[in-house]
């Protein structure tokens, strides 16, 4: 598990304390998700990792698991030290 993903399941974890999430888990069927956490989970990704979650990043698939946002956050950071 890289710093990314290791990250990311330190957040969820604080909501999901009662389940060991896996890494390509969908946290979307697990039915852990509602419109509030999906909000504050993009937040959180935005200010964790200093990127910006554009309209056209908002696809359930960039969020439903563990290792889906850690790939989206690697584009989206080498796409900004690109620049």
């Amino acid at each position: 598990m890289n710093d990314i993903s290791a990250k990311i399941k330190e957040f969820l974890s604080r909501f999901f304390r009662n389940h060991d999430l896996q890494l390509d888990e969908d946290i979307f069927a697990l039915g852990f998700v509602n419109s509030m956490f999906a909000m504050q989970l993009v937040l959180f990704i935005e200010q964790e990792f200093q990127i910006t979650i554009e309209n056209e990043d908002l696809d359930f698939a960039n969020f439903k698991t563990i290792n889906a946002m850690t790939h989206l956050i690697e584009i989206k950071t080498t796409l900004v030290s690109q620049t």
